[in-house]
């Protein structure tokens, strides 16, 4: 039965559906795959996924055709950042075999959740592990759970692919020098919580954080990457505090593609006078365009878009990298997963 949703006004957040998946990691391995109905965990209240914050996730999505197909976006990608994530927080790597075989599971158990092409709605994937052993200890768990859940999510630009503006502020900072920021981890977003609804407050989409050791350096734009084209070029930031965008990744494939010059670096506050366009870039949006950024310690305002609308370079890369998630274009890099056609690699 298909569910009778208006998937067009659907916000980014939590609707639910019918199953998740589950897999538990207990006396040395990986269990077998359970499937549920229930919304709720039962946990021990000294698990270091509460206390010492070993917890990790993914976001990815899976989207419905024109063909009618149903394509998983890189799924490979976020199995890889999933690893690294565990193996930076001292937690049990998931396999790859494991991680892609339930997410494909997730969508397949909620299919009547995914919405139709033409909504410009998607169904989000959220892979999730956290760690169960008691500990009072600071210690790392020998059980952890991995879990897939998914939700339908609407299109990110309801209103239309139009600008936002952003600031920079060095009251704050998202991560520490040489910390978790390269992990994706819960710890990261709650740290950069005050800092957004600060930025909320005065009328801003998100912060644009600078570098935690010289405030120097652009960083993260609220909780995604950031990109500027100056000079014809696409520049992205260089940072080991930075976690690496799949769709970072993606739109640079796209740039050089497309015969545009890629530089990922170090970028200087003041660099920002001469762009000419500017977005942060995440899985909810892929590119969410950059109105002006105005630096609050110095009054100084950054124009990126100049007449109000998103930039040439920006729309294209958008446009581009949805058309092939709906399977529009050739997927000449063999980034989707086609469900019910491919096979997960075991």
């Amino acid at each position: 039965m298909k569910e009778d949703i208006n998937w067009a006004a659907l916000p980014f957040g939590y609707y639910p559906t019918d199953y998740n998946v589950r897999c538990t990691f207990r006396d040395g391995k990986w269990g077998e795959i359970e499937v549920t109905q229930s919304e709720t965990l039962s946990l021990h209240i000294g698990a270091t996924c509460l206390h010492y914050g070993q917890e990790i996730f993914e976001g990815l999505k899976a989207f419905r055709g024109k063909d009618g197909k149903v394509r998983i976006f890189r799924m490979d990608e976020n199995a890889k950042r999933m690893r690294r994530s565990a193996e930076g927080l001292m937690m049990e790597p998931v396999p790859e075999e494991i991680f892609n075989k339930m997410c494909v599971m997730a969508v397949e158990l909620n299919e009547r959740f995914i919405p139709p092409y033409e909504s410009g709605a998607s169904l989000y994937i959220r892979p999730l592990e956290i760690g169960l052993s008691p500990r009072i200890g600071v210690k790392p768990a020998t059980e952890y759970m991995f879990i897939v859940m998914v939700t339908p999510v609407g299109p990110y630009f309801k209103q239309g692919f139009g600008v936002s503006n952003y600031c920079i502020t060095r009251a704050h900072d998202r991560v520490a020098p040489k910390g978790t920021g390269q992990f994706k981890c819960g710890g990261n977003y709650a740290a950069a919580m005050r800092a957004g609804e600060e930025a909320h407050d005065k009328g801003y989409s998100a912060i644009l954080f600078l570098d935690p050791l010289e405030k120097k350096y652009l960083d993260e734009c609220g909780p995604a990457n950031f990109f500027a084209v100056k000079d014809g070029k696409y520049i992205t930031p260089a940072s080991e505090s930075i976690l690496p965008s799949i769709t970072n990744m993606s739109l640079m494939t796209l740039c050089e593609d497309m015969g545009i010059p890629v530089e990922r670096r170090h970028i200087l506050v003041e660099e920002l006078a001469d762009c000419s366009e500017a977005a942060a870039i995440g899985t909810a949006a892929v590119a969410s365009p950059i109105g002006n950024i105005d630096d609050l310690d110095t009054g100084k305002t950054y124009v990126m878009a100049r007449d109000g609308k998103p930039g040439p370079v920006t729309t294209a890369l958008y446009e581009k990298l949805n058309a092939i998630r709906y399977g529009l274009e050739d997927d000449i890099h063999g980034w989707n997963f086609i469900v019910g056609e491919d096979r997960v690699n075991a």
